[in-house]
Parts: C-alpha cells; sequence; structure tokens
C-alpha cells in the first residue's frame, strides 16, 4: 500500500474512532455520565469491589484519573467505597443500587452506539471489520513492546579499553 493510502487509512480509523466516542459520550451524558465513567462502571458490573488499582490496570488508565472519576460517580450516587477487610489503607469500590439501575441506560448507550456505526454492514462485513480492527490492536500492542525494546537496542553498550 502506498504511503499516501495508509495515511489516509489511518486518518480514516482516528476519524472512525472520534466519532464513535462522541456519539457515544452524547447518549451517556443524556444518562448523567460522562465520557469514562462508563468504562467504570461496566468493569464494576462485571465484578465489583475491585480496588482503584485494580480498575485503573484493567482500563488502560493512570490511578490519579480513576480516583477522580470514582470520586465523582461515588458524589453521584453511582458508586461507594469501603476499606478493605485485611487492609485498610486499600479500598474497594462497589456498585450501589443506584448504579445497578443505571448500567441498563450504559449498555443501551452503548448497543445504540454499535448499531449506528455498523449501519449498512452485513453479519459478514462486521465480523471481517472485528478480525481487522483486533489485528490493528495487536500490532500496536506488540509495538509498544517493539519501542521499548527498540529503544533499549538503541542505549550504545560502553566501550571498554583495556591496556595491552
Amino acid at each position: 500500500m502506498a504511503k499516501a493510502d495508509r495515511a489516509a487509512t489511518m486518518s480514516r480509523l482516528h476519524s472512525a474512532a472520534r466519532l464513535a466516542r462522541t456519539a457515544l459520550a452524547a447518549r451517556l451524558l443524556a444518562h448523567g455520565f460522562y465520557a469514562g465513567q462508563d468504562q467504570i462502571m461496566l468493569a464494576l458490573d462485571r465484578e465489583d469491589g475491585q480496588t482503584p488499582g485494580t480498575l485503573a490496570e484493567r482500563l488502560g488508565v493512570r490511578p490519579p484519573t480513576i480516583t477522580k472519576t470514582i470520586n465523582r460517580l461515588q458524589a453521584q450516587g453511582f458508586l461507594d467505597k469501603r476499606a478493605s477487610n485485611s487492609d485498610a489503607r486499600q479500598a474497594h469500590i462497589f456498585l450501589t443500587d443506584l448504579g445497578r439501575e443505571a448500567i441498563h441506560a450504559i449498555e443501551k448507550s452503548v448497543k445504540k452506539t454499535e448499531k449506528q456505526a455498523l449501519k449498512g454492514l452485513d453479519k459478514k462485513e462486521q465480523k471481517a471489520l472485528f478480525k481487522l480492527l483486533a489485528r490493528i490492536e495487536a500490532n500496536l500492542s506488540d509495538g509498544e513492546t517493539e519501542l521499548a525494546e527498540d529503544e533499549a537496542e538503541d542505549v550504545a553498550e560502553p566501550v571498554v579499553e583495556t591496556a595491552a
């Protein structure tokens, strides 16, 4: 593929991702959620009682970001923070009853956005798109490893001269 075509493909990928996030954010806002809050809510729906550190790691965000978002969701009444039974320094995050009720609205928003994004694609095309995006994700995940390896290779080993 020509360099210009690759650039256009990456531009389309960025644009599609941005438009999908924007569409989902608008739907979530109608239910009182900001972008990113849905991911925490859904992660807790799958496994309630996670620590902020675990949530941050699973969602690929920094711990301070998670803490700020958890505090906002707690202020809205969606989450409850409880001290660990085994380690008082550690907190566990739980959905409240209001939070559990909100899961349906979040899931509905995600499904509507998905339906909008995939409109006009048949099942075969959707499956092919899924596989291609999974491959891109894997390539980019490997790219992080490759970048670290490249940087390590770029560090020259010191040359030690010995006297003859």
